[in-house]
């Protein structure tokens, strides 16, 4: 495979819980093909399971009608995972969530997806695209540059 051609693999799954675990075993067998190692493959998995995750709730808001697009490509030294719904995308990236204060239960438990997303990958962004829809973009190296 070259940078101008990637090899491509894409996925429709329901906006219901637990069809994230298609997508995340597509995304670690395509990760296990390329020669990841098992540490990356996990984190690409969970990211992908967390992108799915926010994808059906806050895009498709659970509507089963709406599927959840994943689109794999795969080049020479990296795989981009896409991550598609039909909703108007995130407004910024918030703040860092506090660990401390959702450990004491002083905040939700909820909204760390985006945070995590961004410690398990070499790049992350979501992109709002209405009427379309939105979708977070992951790209991890075969090589990783931060740790």
């Amino acid at each position: 495979m070259t940078d101008n051609n990637p090899g491509i693999i894409e996925l429709h799954i329901p906006s219901r819980l637990g069809y994230e675990k298609i997508a995340m075993n597509t995304a670690a067998s395509t990760a296990r093909m390329m020669g990841f190692t098992d540490e990356r493959v996990e984190d690409l998995k969970t990211a992908v399971a967390e992108a799915c995750i926010n994808a059906m709730e806050h895009g498709n808001k659970f509507d089963e009608s709406l599927s959840v697009g994943v689109i794999l490509s795969m080049n020479d030294d990296s795989l981009e995972v896409k991550v598609v719904d039909t909703g108007a995308g995130t407004q910024g990236h918030g703040t860092a969530p506090d660990i401390d204060r959702k450990m004491h239960e002083e905040e939700k438990a909820r909204g760390m997806g985006m945070f995590l997303i961004q410690a398990l990958v070499d790049e992350a962004e979501w992109v709002s695209s209405p009427p379309t829809g939105s979708y977070a973009r992951m790209v991890i190296r075969l090589h990783h540059t931060h740790d």
